[in-house]
């Protein structure tokens, strides 16, 4: 069951210009994070996938997997 985290933004992007992503993580207790990242509709998948990463690293969670094509990246927002 995935489990959900606080938002993140891309640095340097404008809030009026962004859009909100969710980017799920596995974990290597077996579980999937999910993070809202709000970005502009032209961000790189890979920028996502390195904000939510870093956002996850930095917080209580068992590791994250690195691996940018264990993860999933949807576009929910505007």
């Amino acid at each position: 069951m995935p489990r959900a985290t606080r938002p993140v933004h891309v640095r340097g992007a404008p809030p009026e210009e962004c859009g909100c992503w969710l980017v799920a993580l596995p974990a290597v207790d077996g579980k999937q994070y999910v993070y809202r990242v709000y970005a502009p509709e032209d961000a790189l998948l890979a920028d996502l996938f390195w904000e939510a990463w870093h956002c996850h690293d930095e917080g209580p969670h068992p590791r994250a997997l690195d691996v940018f094509d264990a993860a999933v990246i949807r576009r929910i927002g505007r």
